[in-house]
């Protein structure tokens, strides 16, 4: 190779991105600020429950909130003006049906960041839920293996990234609390509150009874492997019992008209050819 990539210049690029990428968000930040204030509700953010379910989704952003507020803000006029604009444009008369349209569009428009928030959470959270028995057994191994919790948690945050960043990233948090001082029990919480799943805080009150009560961690991380992957085979099981149920709909609105169509279609040709000579 005649020119080699050089890592500095490459670093450097990466720099400009991210200020260049800190800055957008800046400025559009500031945009949105006050439009954020005509619907940013009274009360404390930090004891917010709109606040957790930010962190159930994955977002930890302090600008967040503010493009949050500035979307239910904006998007009610945004789609009741183009409703109104479009029914205009096609001839409708300023009666009760624009009206009640502008009004449906200015609804969908307020809760839609809903809509997508909790779409985000649920995704997240399913994703941490299939991947979490995972790293309960790697968790397990390492603890087994003669590594302390701390370590091993950090061993597993790192071994998960490939199947579950999201759990990885979770894991990876709760070390740094760890590393920064803060209790076990209390790093604990924290992490099930900021996963929002119910097996997860099955974990961390397990852990803390144990450190409380001094039993074995692998014991304890053994039997709750095995209930989490029980679980999660019962579910896998229900959804697969679900799925006769889901494709009636699909086989009665479009397969079984199609198949009277092909069987049907050439006996109904046939009898109109017979039949219409002798009608007439």
């Amino acid at each position: 190779m005649l020119f080699a990539p050089n890592r500095s210049d490459q670093r450097l690029r990466e720099l400009t991105g991210a200020q260049r990428e800190a800055g957008w968000t800046e400025a559009m930040t500031k945009v949105a600020a006050p439009l954020a204030r005509l619907s940013v509700p009274e009360g404390s953010w930090e004891t917010s429950p709109l606040r957790i379910r930010f962190l159930n989704a994955g977002i930890r952003r302090e600008d967040a909130r503010v493009m949050y507020f500035a979307a239910k803000t904006v998007l009610p006029l945004v789609l009741a003006l183009l409703v109104f604009t479009t029914m205009s444009a096609l001839g409708f008369g300023y009666d009760l049906p624009l009206l009640l349209n502008v009004l449906l569009a200015a609804l969908v428009g307020c809760y839609l960041p809903n809509g997508i928030l909790s779409v985000m959470r649920r995704r997240r959270q399913r994703e941490i839920f299939e991947s979490f028995p995972d790293a309960a057994d790697l968790l397990l191994v390492c603890v087994e293996a003669g590594l302390g919790l701390d370590s091993a948690m950090a061993k597993v945050a790192d071994e998960i990234r490939r199947k579950s960043p999201a759990l990885a990233d979770e894991l990876h948090l709760t070390n740094l609390e760890l590393r920064a001082g803060a209790t076990r029990e209390q790093t604990l919480r924290n992490l099930a509150l900021r996963t929002g799943v119910e097996e997860v805080v099955t974990f961390a009150t397990m852990l803390t009874q144990a450190d409380k009560f001094g039993t074995s961690i692998g014991d304890s991380l053994r039997v709750f492997s095995d209930d989490l992957r029980y679980k999660r085979q019962v579910m896998a099981e229900e959804r697969a019992a679900k799925i006769p149920v889901k494709m009636l709909f699909p086989l009665v609105l479009f397969i079984f008209p199609s198949i009277i169509a092909v069987i049907l279609g050439p006996a109904a040709i046939q009898i109109i050819r017979t039949l219409m000579p002798m009608l007439q």
